[in-house]
């Protein structure tokens, strides 16, 4: 008989579906309470398809709700649901396919296509021919939901269409000549579908789509001028696709295709407007491609200068000059704030650049996200990406891509746009400046003694819009501000402008503090050590805005004092300055609960603070790192009773990153008088670092947990040293030669050298092969990333200091890509350690360098300021080199250009 619900159960079902729409946050909980208790009963699965296929006379909300409950437990519970349950829901659905109420049609497809994704096609085989077959219905509710349907498992299963069924057939040949036939419907949704969808294969460069690009672009084009907006950016988005994967498809009528995109990137809708601009974006990412859009420049930055100004729309929620400062934030306007762990780096080829030797917290991921159309510089409420954005970050790509040549074409625009008594024109030039920064820099240099003064004009403009657009602008000139500008001329431009932003700051409209905080930050950034005179001036105005910002601003309040103290490091430690600091500071950390958000952003700007006061942190250490290792020991405990309870809810576990992060912090600046802190009680932080070196489910827990053993085997050998054997059973199987996790696999290679370093060569010996085993490899691989190809040849010649014996018989296989990576990172302590052990592995093994011997030479040389130990270790391994090579030593040498002989004669008497 055919399933059907208990009355009853199904009246207390809808009663709770009703409520869910409840605001009262009492009433939420206990309706889901209720609803996973209900999740435990076996035909729950079939209550829920009841109330969404059959209740037609249910109100479509509620009938929604038991859909998307159905799908959350189809996704949650899919491999425990019983067959029979399955197909039942599976023949169901099926015949539910054109109901009439839109949205219940909607989400029943967002169902069908959840179990097609969850059980693979091959466990429907009549899913897709019974979709493809109701596409010729003649009822348009049953049409809509089948492609509904398939646009969903399209973009769940995209690969999967490209597999065989089960007779040989790929399901993609069939479906889409359909798709393509349908770029002509009467009905526009149906159009955009159709569009939508097949674009989908154009971008993932389908090989069952590469025989119908021809008719694609035909059917495309016909398009081009529909008179839907859905359809449009369909097109539009099609378009940007052909760009990115299939140029050639577009050059025969490139002329055509830039012309419609110029004409539709002005469109009278913003969000047509939109999508049509997104192609100058990718048109300059196509390296090979890119020089044919310069006959159409002319024509093109007038248009994306022009799409910078803001809308209508966009001012009815901007423009509020109000002196808002006093008013409190919300905490839903504040977004969600991420630690993102340290990664151990060297930056820097040998001849110049910067080096990061301390371990300091470096990113991969770390982007210029000062830049106004990627920030939330406009409200959070209106800081997704929109016309004005995608106009401006087109600008800058191009100005990247096409350098100075712009400027004939930008210019005479800004000209005008500068000068122009309407507000708004003004702003998006101003807007504008800024965007070209960066590729124009030399162009512009010329203008920047007259237009920089005018920028910090703006800073006082009535309008708050233009107030904070020109601190991002004045922000990217920064530069040339402090470096070149000309000689002694920081008096004239950079300090004018460090103190506009710093009066600006205090500006009684938060998007104005935000823009000027943040432009501030990305200047002491650039200026470091040219910082170090205004520390004081700098910190009387960072200690004002604690008392005047609110919670949203105080997040960049932060970082502007972490990036102070980074800027200039050893100078902020003076009495006058840590007496203003610290108390400031400190005290709110300690009075901040662990959940805030602000937790993240107060505790790296701490981290950083320790690191620039060094020993002069002392005093606060204490209290810090007990907090923060409570607050690891509590987060990992909640996370194990969720694991054991579902109803605990999974901690954040960026807390413990951040506290690792500041425990690592502390560490190195207070160096070897650290040991008592990670001695007391009982040294309970190397059993929570031993429980985060394993923990699985977030690999930045593992990475600053690396991070921090790497400092603690600098600072607190002696208590690593009884838990050794305990540590390298944890630590070398995290040495992933698939580098699956990179950042953790880096942080465990560099924490490795520094324990071979301080353990020697007794407790290291066991440790060698099962390593070299893993580092050698991942050297060798050319596919390895550079940072971590570099922290492995370091790590290889530590081990080499330490074990040499027991190094130097793999000499021949890895020395010349070791030579290769190495002669790349600048000049630092960790390199020159590294050194040694590849010589001293020479002295050993002489004949292990012979095939590398070239590379040898090139490396040594890159070395700028070698040591006097180093450089006698060069001295003696040279010689050594020369006495065992006797008389083919100077043939060895012919093969030298002789530039580089010269200079290895010279340097090391070879």
């Amino acid at each position: 008989m055919e399933w059907q619900p208990e009355p009853e159960s199904l009246r207390q079902l809808i009663q709770l579906f009703n409520s869910t729409q409840s605001v009262d946050n009492a009433v939420q909980q206990q309706n889901n309470q209720r609803l996973e208790e209900l999740r435990r009963v076996p035909d729950f699965i079939n209550y829920l398809l009841f109330v969404l296929i059959v209740m037609k006379d249910e109100n479509s909300t509620v009938r929604a709700v038991a859909g998307l409950l159905l799908k959350n437990n189809v996704r949650q519970d899919f491999a425990s649901i019983p067959p029979h349950v399955l197909e039942y829901v599976k023949r169901k659905s099926i015949d539910a396919i054109g109901d009439p109420d839109t949205l219940v049609r909607h989400t029943l497809g967002t169902v069908i296509a959840t179990i097609v994704a969850l059980g693979k096609i091959r466990s429907w085989p009549e899913i897709l021919p019974r979709l493809m077959q109701l596409l010729d219905s003649s009822d348009y509710p049953v049409v809509e939901g089948s492609w509904d349907i398939l646009r969903k498992i399209c973009d769940e299963c995209t690969r999967e269409l490209e597999e065989p069924l089960d007779d040989g057939t790929l399901p993609l040949n069939v479906m889409l000549p359909r798709f393509l036939s349908f770029f002509s419907s009467e009905s526009p949704t149906l159009r955009e579908y159709a569009i939508s969808t097949t674009t989908l294969f154009v971008r993932e460069s389908s090989e069952c789509m590469k025989p119908m690009m021809d008719t694609f672009v035909v059917e495309l084009f016909k398009r081009a001028n529909d008179d839907n907006s859905e359809v449009l950016k369909a097109v539009c988005k099609a378009v940007v696709a052909l760009i990115e994967t299939r140029p050639d498809m577009l050059m025969p009528e490139l002329e055509n295709v830039v012309n419609y995109m110029i004409h539709t990137s002005q469109n009278s809708d913003p969000d047509i407007a939109m999508e049509a601009c997104e192609f100058w974006l990718s048109f300059c990412e196509q390296e090979e491609m890119v020089e044919s859009l310069k006959p159409f420049l002319s024509q093109v930055i007038p248009t994306l200068m022009r799409g910078m100004v803001y809308s209508e729309e966009d001012l009815m929620v901007l423009d509020n000059n109000d002196e808002d400062a006093v008013v409190p934030d919300s905490e839903q306007d504040i977004k969600p704030r991420h630690h993102r762990a340290r990664t151990h780096e060297h930056h820097g080829a040998a001849a110049g650049g910067s080096s990061n030797s301390d371990g300091g917290s470096i990113h991969e991921d770390d982007e210029d996200d000062d830049d106004e159309y990627d920030s939330d510089d406009d409200d959070d409420v209106y800081s997704e990406w929109n016309l004005r954005k995608c106009s401006a970050a087109s600008l800058d790509v191009i100005s990247t891509a096409f350098g100075d040549h712009i400027l004939e074409f930008v210019l005479p625009v800004l000209k005008e746009e500068l000068a122009s008594d309407d507000w708004r024109v003004k702003e998006a030039g101003i807007l504008a400046l800024g965007a070209i920064a960066e590729g124009c820099m030399t162009g512009m240099q010329p203008h920047l003694p007259s237009l920089l003064p005018y920028l910090i004009q703006w800073f006082k403009h009535e309008k708050a819009l233009v107030r904070s657009i020109a601190c991002w602008s004045a922000s990217r000139y920064g530069k040339w501000a402090i470096y070149e500008s000309g000689p002694n001329m920081l008096a004239v431009y950079f300090e004018p402008l460090l103190a506009g932003l710093l009066e600006t700051m205090m500006d009684k409209n938060k998007r104005v503090q935000e823009a000027a905080c943040s432009a501030f930050a990305t200047l002491e950034e650039e200026a470091g050590p040219y910082m170090v005179p205004y520390i004081q001036p700098v910190l009387e105005t960072l200690m004002r805005a604690f008392s005047l910002y609110q919670r949203k601003n105080l997040i960049i309040l932060y970082d502007a004092v972490g990036t102070l103290a980074e800027a200039v490091g050893s100078e902020l430690n003076q009495p006058q300055f840590i007496h203003m600091l610290m108390p400031n500071v400190i005290e709110r950390w300690e009075d901040l609960p662990t959940d805030d958000h602000h937790m993240f952003p107060l505790s790296e700007c701490l981290s950083a603070i320790a690191l620039a006061l060094g020993p002069s942190f002392a005093p606060y250490a204490q209290t810090a790192y007990e907090r923060c290792v409570q607050i690891v020991g509590e987060t990992l405990q909640i996370c194990q009773q969720s694991h054991q309870d579902p109803t605990i809810e999974v901690p954040d576990m960026d807390l413990v990153i951040v506290a690792l992060d500041f425990i690592s912090a502390i560490v190195q600046a207070l160096g070897d008088n650290s040991q008592p802190l990670i001695a007391e009680h009982n040294g309970v932080v190397l059993q929570l670092i031993g429980m985060c070196m394993v923990f699985e489910s977030v690999p930045e827990v593992r990475q600053s947990a690396f991070a921090l053993l790497g400092d603690l085997a600098m600072h607190c050998f002696p208590l690593l040293l009884p838990q050794l054997d305990a540590i390298m059973q944890q630590l070398i199987p995290q040495i992933d030669r698939n580098f699956m996790h990179i950042n953790v696999c880096n942080n465990a290679t560099w924490s490795v050298g520094e324990i071979a370093l301080q353990a020697g060569q007794e407790p290291m010996k066991n440790y060698v092969n099962p390593l070299l085993e893993r580092l050698i490899p991942m050297l060798n691989n050319p596919n390895t990333p550079l940072t971590l190809a570099e922290n492995a040849a370091i790590t290889i010649g530590r081990m080499g200091v330490v074990c040499p014996a027991m190094v130097a018989p793999n000499l021949e296989v890895f020395a010349e890509r070791w030579c290769m990576v190495l002669s790349s990172v600048k000049d630092n302590d960790e390199k020159s350690s590294a050194f040694q052990g590849m010589m001293t592995m020479i002295g050993t093994n002489p004949q292990g360098i012979s095939k590398a011997f070239l590379y040898f030479c090139q490396a040594a040389l890159n070395w700028q300021t070698p040591d006097s130990y180093l450089m006698n270790m060069f001295v003696q391994t040279f010689a050594g080199l020369k006495q065992l090579a006797g008389d083919e030593w100077e043939a060895s040498m012919g093969m030298l250009d002789p530039q580089v002989r010269q200079l290895i004669k010279d340097r090391f008497n070879a």
